[in-house]
């Protein structure tokens, strides 16, 4: 089978940047600077990876103005390799990942609706839409041009989903939610399921649990990226809402009537309790837990497990557990704990020296 490539000077055409060294080097793959071959182009972006630079056998490395000189002396070492100077290595790299997927990996088939799928005689379907193996599109369904469909996928009733999204196989797809365009769900997400509302009543063996039915539903604005086996509840009676632009990590939940405003990531195993809401452009890292009903303002970045108890009126950075902080000052007090039992027992010391 014979491997794609691209010349140096390809991607540069496509993705900008300056040269140093050749520009025929010929790429067929990424990796990263320690496993790369000749064949490869890698990235540098943190600085202390630098001395890196000396020993990868990388073809052409991405590296920004600081590292130019390096990287110059790189190529003047007698090498044949290439380099690429950017001001933001990083956001280069992930740019080279798309244009990487767009233009080396084996072409898709023209969209089609697979044979084995199911879409109701009354759905709504786009142009160039692909409709995978086992899917079912439900009556009042709308589906924007170029959306692909996986396979066992199922857009319930009255779902919309806008123009060029991707919903990846085994997605649920709930009744009356919306997803703008441009956007992907990966395999597992459920979206749109009902948000755990319950009454308590007194039964005759104790207490007895009457279900509140979820009416609301789910908005997903444009260029959302929501992980796998992610789940987001329908509203109870407004909906749940996602802004544009919102990164979303495998394995988390996001309860009914939450609100998470543009620009903001959310990273794995996080849990977010009914009616929060999350400003634009916040960070919140893995295992965090946020109550319902508080409001965390923009700017915002949480640790990983903190346990949000209370509001964030001021933006920043958040960590810590029972309770949390700002970030510096649960820093301090942490590395202060670490010491309290050698402190306890310098502290007896010097209680038996004054009795």
């Amino acid at each position: 089978m014979t491997v794609k490539q691209a010349l140096v000077s390809d991607l540069i055409a496509a993705l900008g940047g300056d040269l140093v060294g050749a520009s025929d080097v010929a790429i067929s793959a990424i990796a990263p600077l320690e496993d790369a071959g000749v064949d490869a182009i890698s990235f540098l972006s943190n600085p202390k990876y630098e001395a890196q630079l000396a020993t990868t056998r990388a073809g052409c490395v991405i590296v920004h103005p600081k590292q130019a000189e390096a990287a110059a002396a790189r190529h003047g070492a007698g090498t044949t390799a290439s380099c690429i100077v950017t001001p933001d290595p990083y956001l280069y790299f992930a740019r080279l990942t798309q244009w990487w997927a767009a233009h080396m990996r084996k072409p898709r088939a023209a969209p089609a609706i697979h044979p084995t799928a199911t879409v109701a005689a009354d759905a709504v379907i786009g142009r160039d839409v692909e409709v995978g193996p086992h899917a079912v599109v439900e009556s009042g369904a709308v589906l924007g041009d170029g959306v692909r469909i996986g396979a066992h996928t199922i857009v319930e009733q009255d779902a919309r989903v806008g123009a060029q999204t991707r919903l990846e196989p085994h997605v649920v797809f709930g009744r009356d939610c919306v997803i703008g365009e441009r956007s992907l769900i990966h395999s597992g997400a459920v979206i749109g399921a009902d948000g755990f509302g319950f009454a308590p009543t007194k039964g005759e063996q104790g207490v007895e649990w009457v279900k509140i039915e979820q009416l609301g539903a789910v908005r997903i604005g444009d260029g959302v990226d929501i992980g796998a086996n992610t789940c987001i509840d329908r509203g109870a009676l407004g909906d749940t809402v996602i802004a544009d632009g919102v990164i979303i990590d495998n394995l988390v939940q996001i309860a009914h009537n939450v609100k998470i405003g543009r620009g903001t990531a959310i990273a794995g195993a996080v849990a977010i309790a009914g009616s929060a809401e999350i400003g634009a452009n916040c960070i919140v890292a893995g295992a965090a837990r946020i109550n319902g009903h508080i409001k965390i303002t923009d700017g915002v970045q949480i640790g990983p497990t903190a346990n949000i108890s209370n509001s964030i009126d001021k933006p920043g950075a958040y960590a810590g557990m029972w309770p949390f902080e700002d970030a510096a000052s649960w820093q301090k007090n942490a590395a202060a704990l670490r010491g309290l039992y050698e402190l306890r027992q310098r502290v007896r010391a010097l209680e038996k020296k004054t009795t």
